[in-house]
Parts: C-alpha cells; structure tokens; sequence
C-alpha cells in the first residue's frame, strides 16, 4: 500500500525563522486640488497654511487657479505656501490623490487617470449609478469625508459643518428678522426693559445644540424640541443651563410655533427628513416669522419648504419667510475652508507617514470607514443597496 504524500517538502515543516515587519517608507504624496465647479460652492479643502505644512513634509500639492478665491485666498497665497498652480483643469485632475469638496462630476471624471485616490465628500441622495460605474471602470479608490470616523467615533466632517449650520441659521434668523431685509423690525438680543425674541430649534443634534448656544448668546429665549430624551438631556448638559426642552408634542410644538419669531429645522432622517411642521402649523405663525430649513439638503422637515439658493434664499408663504438654502456652510466660504482643512491636513499627514493610502487604511479603522471605493472595487453596502450594485467586505480586501 502506498503512503500518503505530503502536500509538503520537508524542508516547509521544519520550523521557520519569523518574518517580522520591515519599517514602512514614508510616501512622498502628489495633491492635486481642483476648482469647485458646483453651483454657488465657493469652499477649499485645503488652506495656504495646510499647504505651507503638508510641502514642509515633502509632500506636492497642486491647485488650478482661483480654486481659493471663493474662500478669501488668493493664488499667490497658495503660491508663497509652496503650491503649484496651473489653469490646466486636466492636469490637476491628472494627479495621483484629488482633493475636493464635492463630488467630481461625470464630466470631471472623464479627466481622472486610472488607479487615482479620490478624497471628497460622497453627497449619495445626489449621485448616480453612472457614477459609481465610471469609479470601477478608472479603478479608483474613494473616501467619502462624512463616513470618516475618529478615535471617539464620531463624524468629525459632518459634526464640524454641523456646527457652523447651528450657527449660521441663527445669525440668519436674526439678519431677516431686522427691517434691513424683510422682516418685521426685531432683535434677537435681550433688550432691558423689552421680551426677548422667541426661537425654537427642532432637533437636538449637533446643528440644534450650536443653534441653541448661538441664540442663548445673543439673547433669545429657546425652546428645543426632539424625541430623543437622550439628546434632549445632552444639550442641556453640553450648553450647560436649564432650557426649555421638549419631546415632539403636536399640542407643546403648535403652541411654540404660534409664539414664536423664529423658528429652526434641524431634523434628519435614514433616507428623507421627516415632516415635523405641515403647512396647517405654518398657517397658525405669526406674521413676518422666520423659518430656516436646516433639513432641506434631505428633503426638509416643513411641508411648506421650497429648495431656494444662496442668490435667491427667501419666499414668503402664508406670511412666514422661509429660508431653506441646502449648503448653508458655504455663505461663510472662509470658516468652512478652514474646519475642512483642519480635518484633512492630518490624515493627509498620516497617509505620507504610512507610505500612502493602503497602509494608512489598513491601521486607522476610522479612515477605512470613509473607504467606499477600493481600485474599483465598491465596498459600501448602503451604496449597492441605493443603486442595486454588489459589493466587498473591505476588511475581505485590506488584511
């Protein structure tokens, strides 16, 4: 009877000496930063500091013309940073990490080389499948900035421009509330002597507690609605005093809104804002009130609520002002820049020290959950369910 053999020599079972891991080498990264080209974005990813330090590493970094203009930095700006720039569209895109705050147009990625690493915001209520298969075609690896986590868990892309949407609807609020624009002439500050303005903030997330601490700071008395007690009890504690806070009642919430001048929709939904406020609630507010649709990027929380523009942002309807510009950050083109760019400059650091984006994915479990497009391949199981695509498990793919 013959023996078995051995799938192995014997020289594979003797015992191995052990393969320890050689240093990685640093990478040497190629940036290139386009001009937006979507309507009325005015915001950069990276400011002439962020440059100045990223080309101090070592690092390249390529900027068309204007792309900071929108945002207050000028191309010699960039230049004195250490930035090349160039009016050649094509040739940014032709470098090997793109850097935008949008999502490049199908257009734009016409002009994308094979194997290029894509760092944007993914926007996937406003894409299509066309999209996503041009992406595999080019072999491209892609990270959605909102997906990315930190070392807490959190979003830090999403929480900071949630942050300056917080603030920025109350500074709305009370620039239509003067006579200067359409209002009726009040203050949201805490005059002596005089009642202080009534605003009410539904939702109690990021956007609602900066809300609340802006009003709070200029004077107003709030009143803050949500149905989670959690969050309700976060604020409190986050804003540090006692607040009017409230679950969603229709009884409390129509009784708010007929008192109120100002009121701010911050509610978010898995796919769609729900509709919190119907046009019957809007029908019982006083005269000349505002309404800033936060939620309007998702649909809106008012039935009442209209997509404007930043050239455009008001109508009137049942003799409420509604303010309801999906991409509020960008009014204030120069603060968003640099929030975003304080958040890129350091993975962009990371990704050089870890010798690219490979091995910064495979050590940093909060930068490989913004990953949604690995060399073609897609790994997001959200977005092969929106589109009906299939995907990989990317921890199948990066050992």
């Amino acid at each position: 009877m013959n023996k078995p053999t051995s799938p192995f020599t014997k020289e594979q079972l003797l015992p191995q000496e052990e393969m320890i891991e050689v240093a990685r080498k640093k990478g040497k990264l190629f940036i290139g930063i386009p001009k937006e080209t979507s309507y009325q974005e005015k915001r950069v990813c990276l400011t002439p500091d962020a440059v100045a330090a990223l080309t101090a590493h070592g690092h390249r970094v390529m900027i068309e013309v204007n792309a900071g203009l929108g945002a207050s930095f000028t191309d010699r700006d960039y230049s004195e940073a250490g930035a090349e720039i160039t009016n050649d569209a094509t040739k940014v895109f032709g470098c090997p990490i793109i850097l935008k705050v949008e999502p490049p147009s199908i257009e734009e990625l016409a002009h994308i080389n094979p194997q290029t690493v894509l760092i944007s915001a993914l926007q996937l209520k406003t894409q299509s499948k066309e999209y996503f298969q041009e992406l595999a075609k080019k072999r491209i690896t892609a990270l959605g900035f909102e997906f990315i986590r930190d070392a807490d868990g959190a979003y830090p892309a999403v929480r900071a421009l949630s942050e300056i949407a917080g603030t920025a609807a109350v500074l709305i609020a009370s620039e239509l509330m003067s006579n200067a624009t359409i209002g009726s002439g009040l203050m949201m500050g805490n005059i002596s002597g005089v009642p202080p303005a009534e605003v009410v903030i539904i939702g109690a997330g990021t956007v609602g507690e900066f809300a609340a601490r802006s009003a709070i700071g200029l004077g107003a008395n709030v009143k803050v609605f949500d149905n989670s007690i959690t969050k309700l009890r976060c604020i409190q504690t986050n804003i540090g005093r006692p607040l009017y806070t409230s679950t969603i009642q229709p009884k409390n919430l129509l009784k708010a809104l007929r008192r109120c001048d100002a009121v701010i929709g911050a509610v978010r939904g898995k796919n769609r804002s729900p509709i919190i406020v119907s046009e019957t609630m809007v029908e019982g507010m006083k005269s000349g009130s505002i309404i800033i649709d936060v939620s309007i990027d998702m649909g809106g929380c008012f039935e009442t609520s209209e997509v404007t523009s930043h050239d455009h942002p008001t109508f009137e309807k049942h003799g409420v002002i509604h303010y309801c510009v999906p991409n509020i950050p960008s009014r204030y083109a120069k603060t968003s820049s640099l929030s975003i760019s304080n958040i890129f400059t350091p993975y962009l650091m990371q990704i050089g020290e870890e010798g690219g984006i490979e091995n910064a994915v495979r050590f940093d479990r909060g930068l490989k959950n913004g990953l949604y497009f690995y060399h073609g391949i897609l790994t997001s199981k959200s977005i092969a369910d929106w589109f009906d695509l299939s995907y990989r498990d990317i921890n199948l793919l990066i050992l």
